[in-house]
């Protein structure tokens, strides 16, 4: 005999970090959420290594909805103080390129550190990061079931019906799958494309490990050719041709007490096939052997949990959105681990969905019309992943193209940042986050830098150029050539170094904000100026006063 439960708002499937934090959201602005997942918390999760763009989305997620949880992942300090002392330190983007039985070349190195002002973003160990926004979901108000398995998902003209397979009944006004892969919704409603559209193709092998080495501490690298900040303090990423390496540390901060690492092989699935045969420690050993510096790294390294070895990580889904429910992030869609674009990603989709749905709370009008841009969000942030990630695997083979396509994110990556946090800065003004809603009318929502049509060119062009290579039609340095010559010609590319080949360590200090932000007041073209006008007295006024202002 079924057991009927009383009505909600919003049905949330997934409590991972994306359903946690919506649901604290909805719920602390008064909608009637009830969250389930057939896991509980805490639980290990990758995807651990936050980029500026996620860091400013939180803020703007945790001041517009009243949720000052989200500003606590965006401090290493305040996690370490708040949550429990298991966080590392994220300073800067690290790259190394491998090749097979040689010592990696210190001209082949690149280092791109996170702006003074985000200086202290954490590595979020995932299982205690999720956790504590999933308490704070049900502090505010949301009711939770964990262990609960759905077996039927059923929409009509009023809303939706979800069934446990305990026979216990929900009805909801509207459904949001915040889980990933496997959908249940996805799956009910048929919304896998087969085979997706996606161009890319890779596999990975992932765990946490104790005993990792400091990077530092084994490379052979002379002190004069190494960067100004040690690798140790942020994401590696250690690359050759046809894969790539991450190494997370979760102890490179005072205040940690965790000695983790978190670990993974990315590999195109084309090359490299899973073999069924091999174990997965078995492969990702195999691996590590063949590159010495990262060998030595992780000579007295061992894995803290089982290994995770997937299959093609590439899925999409025809939909996102439609009548009454919505796919969120990864259940989605998911590309690559690589430029950390998930979470940035996942914070923007829930800005653009939450105000929706409490306006739809309000209205009773859950049409999927009103939520069409949060698909055309999700599904052109894909989009451009799949490219990035597909130049950039193709350019692991040859440095000088790699470090090109680096600079191009990078070179989005920084106004775009600087565009949101100037939005979040003209709504505190205004004291209404309505203001922030004028940021979705931009041309190519979900290139790191929407609206702006000169990078968006080049990010075009660096997508045909890679191609051309891949191909056989350019060498690796015609290709490098093509990309920095459209690098140096545009007017647009902030002065920190991206159009200097020789300058492969870009560290902004306090003084390189201020000059970034000076050009982009004054010098910078009047697109560019636009969209830096309320920022620069806020951020020079509080660097000078060694305030942070975020």
């Amino acid at each position: 005999m079924l057991t009927v439960h009383r009505p909600y708002d919003v049905f949330i499937l997934g409590s991972g970090i994306a359903g946690s934090m919506l649901a604290a959201i909805l719920a602390r602005n008064g909608a009637r959420t009830l969250m389930i997942d057939i896991g509980s918390h805490p639980r290990f999760a990758v995807g651990e290594s936050p980029t500026p763009l996620f860091l400013v989305n939180l803020h703007v997620l945790a001041e517009r909805y009243g949720v000052p949880e989200l500003r606590t992942l965006t401090d290493v300090r305040l996690c370490n103080k708040r949550i429990g002392n298991t966080f590392g330190i994220k300073k800067h983007f690290g790259f190394l390129r491998h090749e097979e039985g040689a010592e990696p070349d210190p001209a082949e190195t690149n280092l791109i550190a996170t702006p003074r002002a985000m200086s202290r973003a954490p590595h979020l160990f995932r299982q205690d990061s999720d956790a504590y926004m999933f308490r704070a979901a049900a502090e505010y108000g949301c009711d939770i079931r964990q262990g609960w398995q759905v077996v039927d998902i059923d929409f009509d003209d009023e809303g939706v019906t979800v069934v446990g397979a305990n026979d216990e009944l929900y009805r909801a006004r509207y459904f949001v799958d915040a889980t990933g892969a496997r959908s249940a919704l996805a799956d009910r409603l048929n919304l896998r494309e087969r085979p997706t559209r996606l161009k890319h193709h890779s596999r990975s092998l992932f765990t946490h490990m104790i005993g990792v080495a400091p990077l530092d501490d084994v490379l052979r690298h002379p002190v004069a050719e190494r960067p100004p900040l040690p690798w140790h303090a942020g994401t590696q990423h250690h690359f050759f041709d046809g894969g790539w390496f991450w190494v997370i540390p979760f102890g490179n901060h005072p205040d940690s007490g965790n000695p983790l690492c978190s670990v993974g092989l990315t590999l195109d699935s084309r090359r490299f096939p899973r073999d069924e045969t091999v174990a997965p420690d078995e492969e990702f050993w195999s691996y590590v052997r063949r590159f010495p510096a990262i060998a030595r790294q992780f000579q007295d390294a061992r894995p803290v949990r089982e290994w995770i070895a997937t299959d093609r990580l590439q899925y999409s889904a025809t939909a996102s959105i439609g009548d009454r429910w919505c796919l969120l992030s990864h259940a989605a869609g998911f590309v690559d681990p690589l430029f950390s674009v998930g979470l940035s990603s996942t914070a923007e989709v829930i800005n653009a969905l939450a105000w929706r749905l409490l306006a739809a709370v309000r209205d009773d009008d859950f049409s999927a019309e009103r939520f069409r841009f949060v698909e055309q969000l999700e599904q052109a942030t894909l989009d451009y992943s799949d490219a990035l990630v597909g130049c950039a695997f193709t350019a692991f083979s040859h440095h000088r193209l790699f470090d090109a396509v680096l600079r191009v994110w990078a070179i989005g990556s920084t106004p775009g940042t600087l565009r949101l946090f100037d939005g979040l800065v003209r709504a505190r003004r205004a004291k209404d986050y309505r203001v922030l809603n004028e940021l979705e009318g931009a041309k190519n929502a979900g290139l790191w830098w929407p609206g702006h049509e000169g990078y968006a060119d080049l990010f075009d062009l660096t997508v045909e150029v890679c191609g051309r290579y891949r191909r056989g039609g350019l060498t690796g340095d015609e290709a490098a050539g093509h990309i920095m010559n459209a690098i140096q010609a545009a007017d647009y590319v902030p002065p920190l170094g991206w159009k200097d080949p020789a300058q492969r360590f870009i560290v902004p200090s306090g003084w390189n904000v201020v000059r970034l932000l000076t050009w982009a007041r004054w010098t910078a073209p009047a697109d560019v100026r636009r969209n830096s006008r309320s920022i620069w007295r806020t951020v020079v006024f509080d660097l000078i006063r060694g305030r942070r202002s975020i």
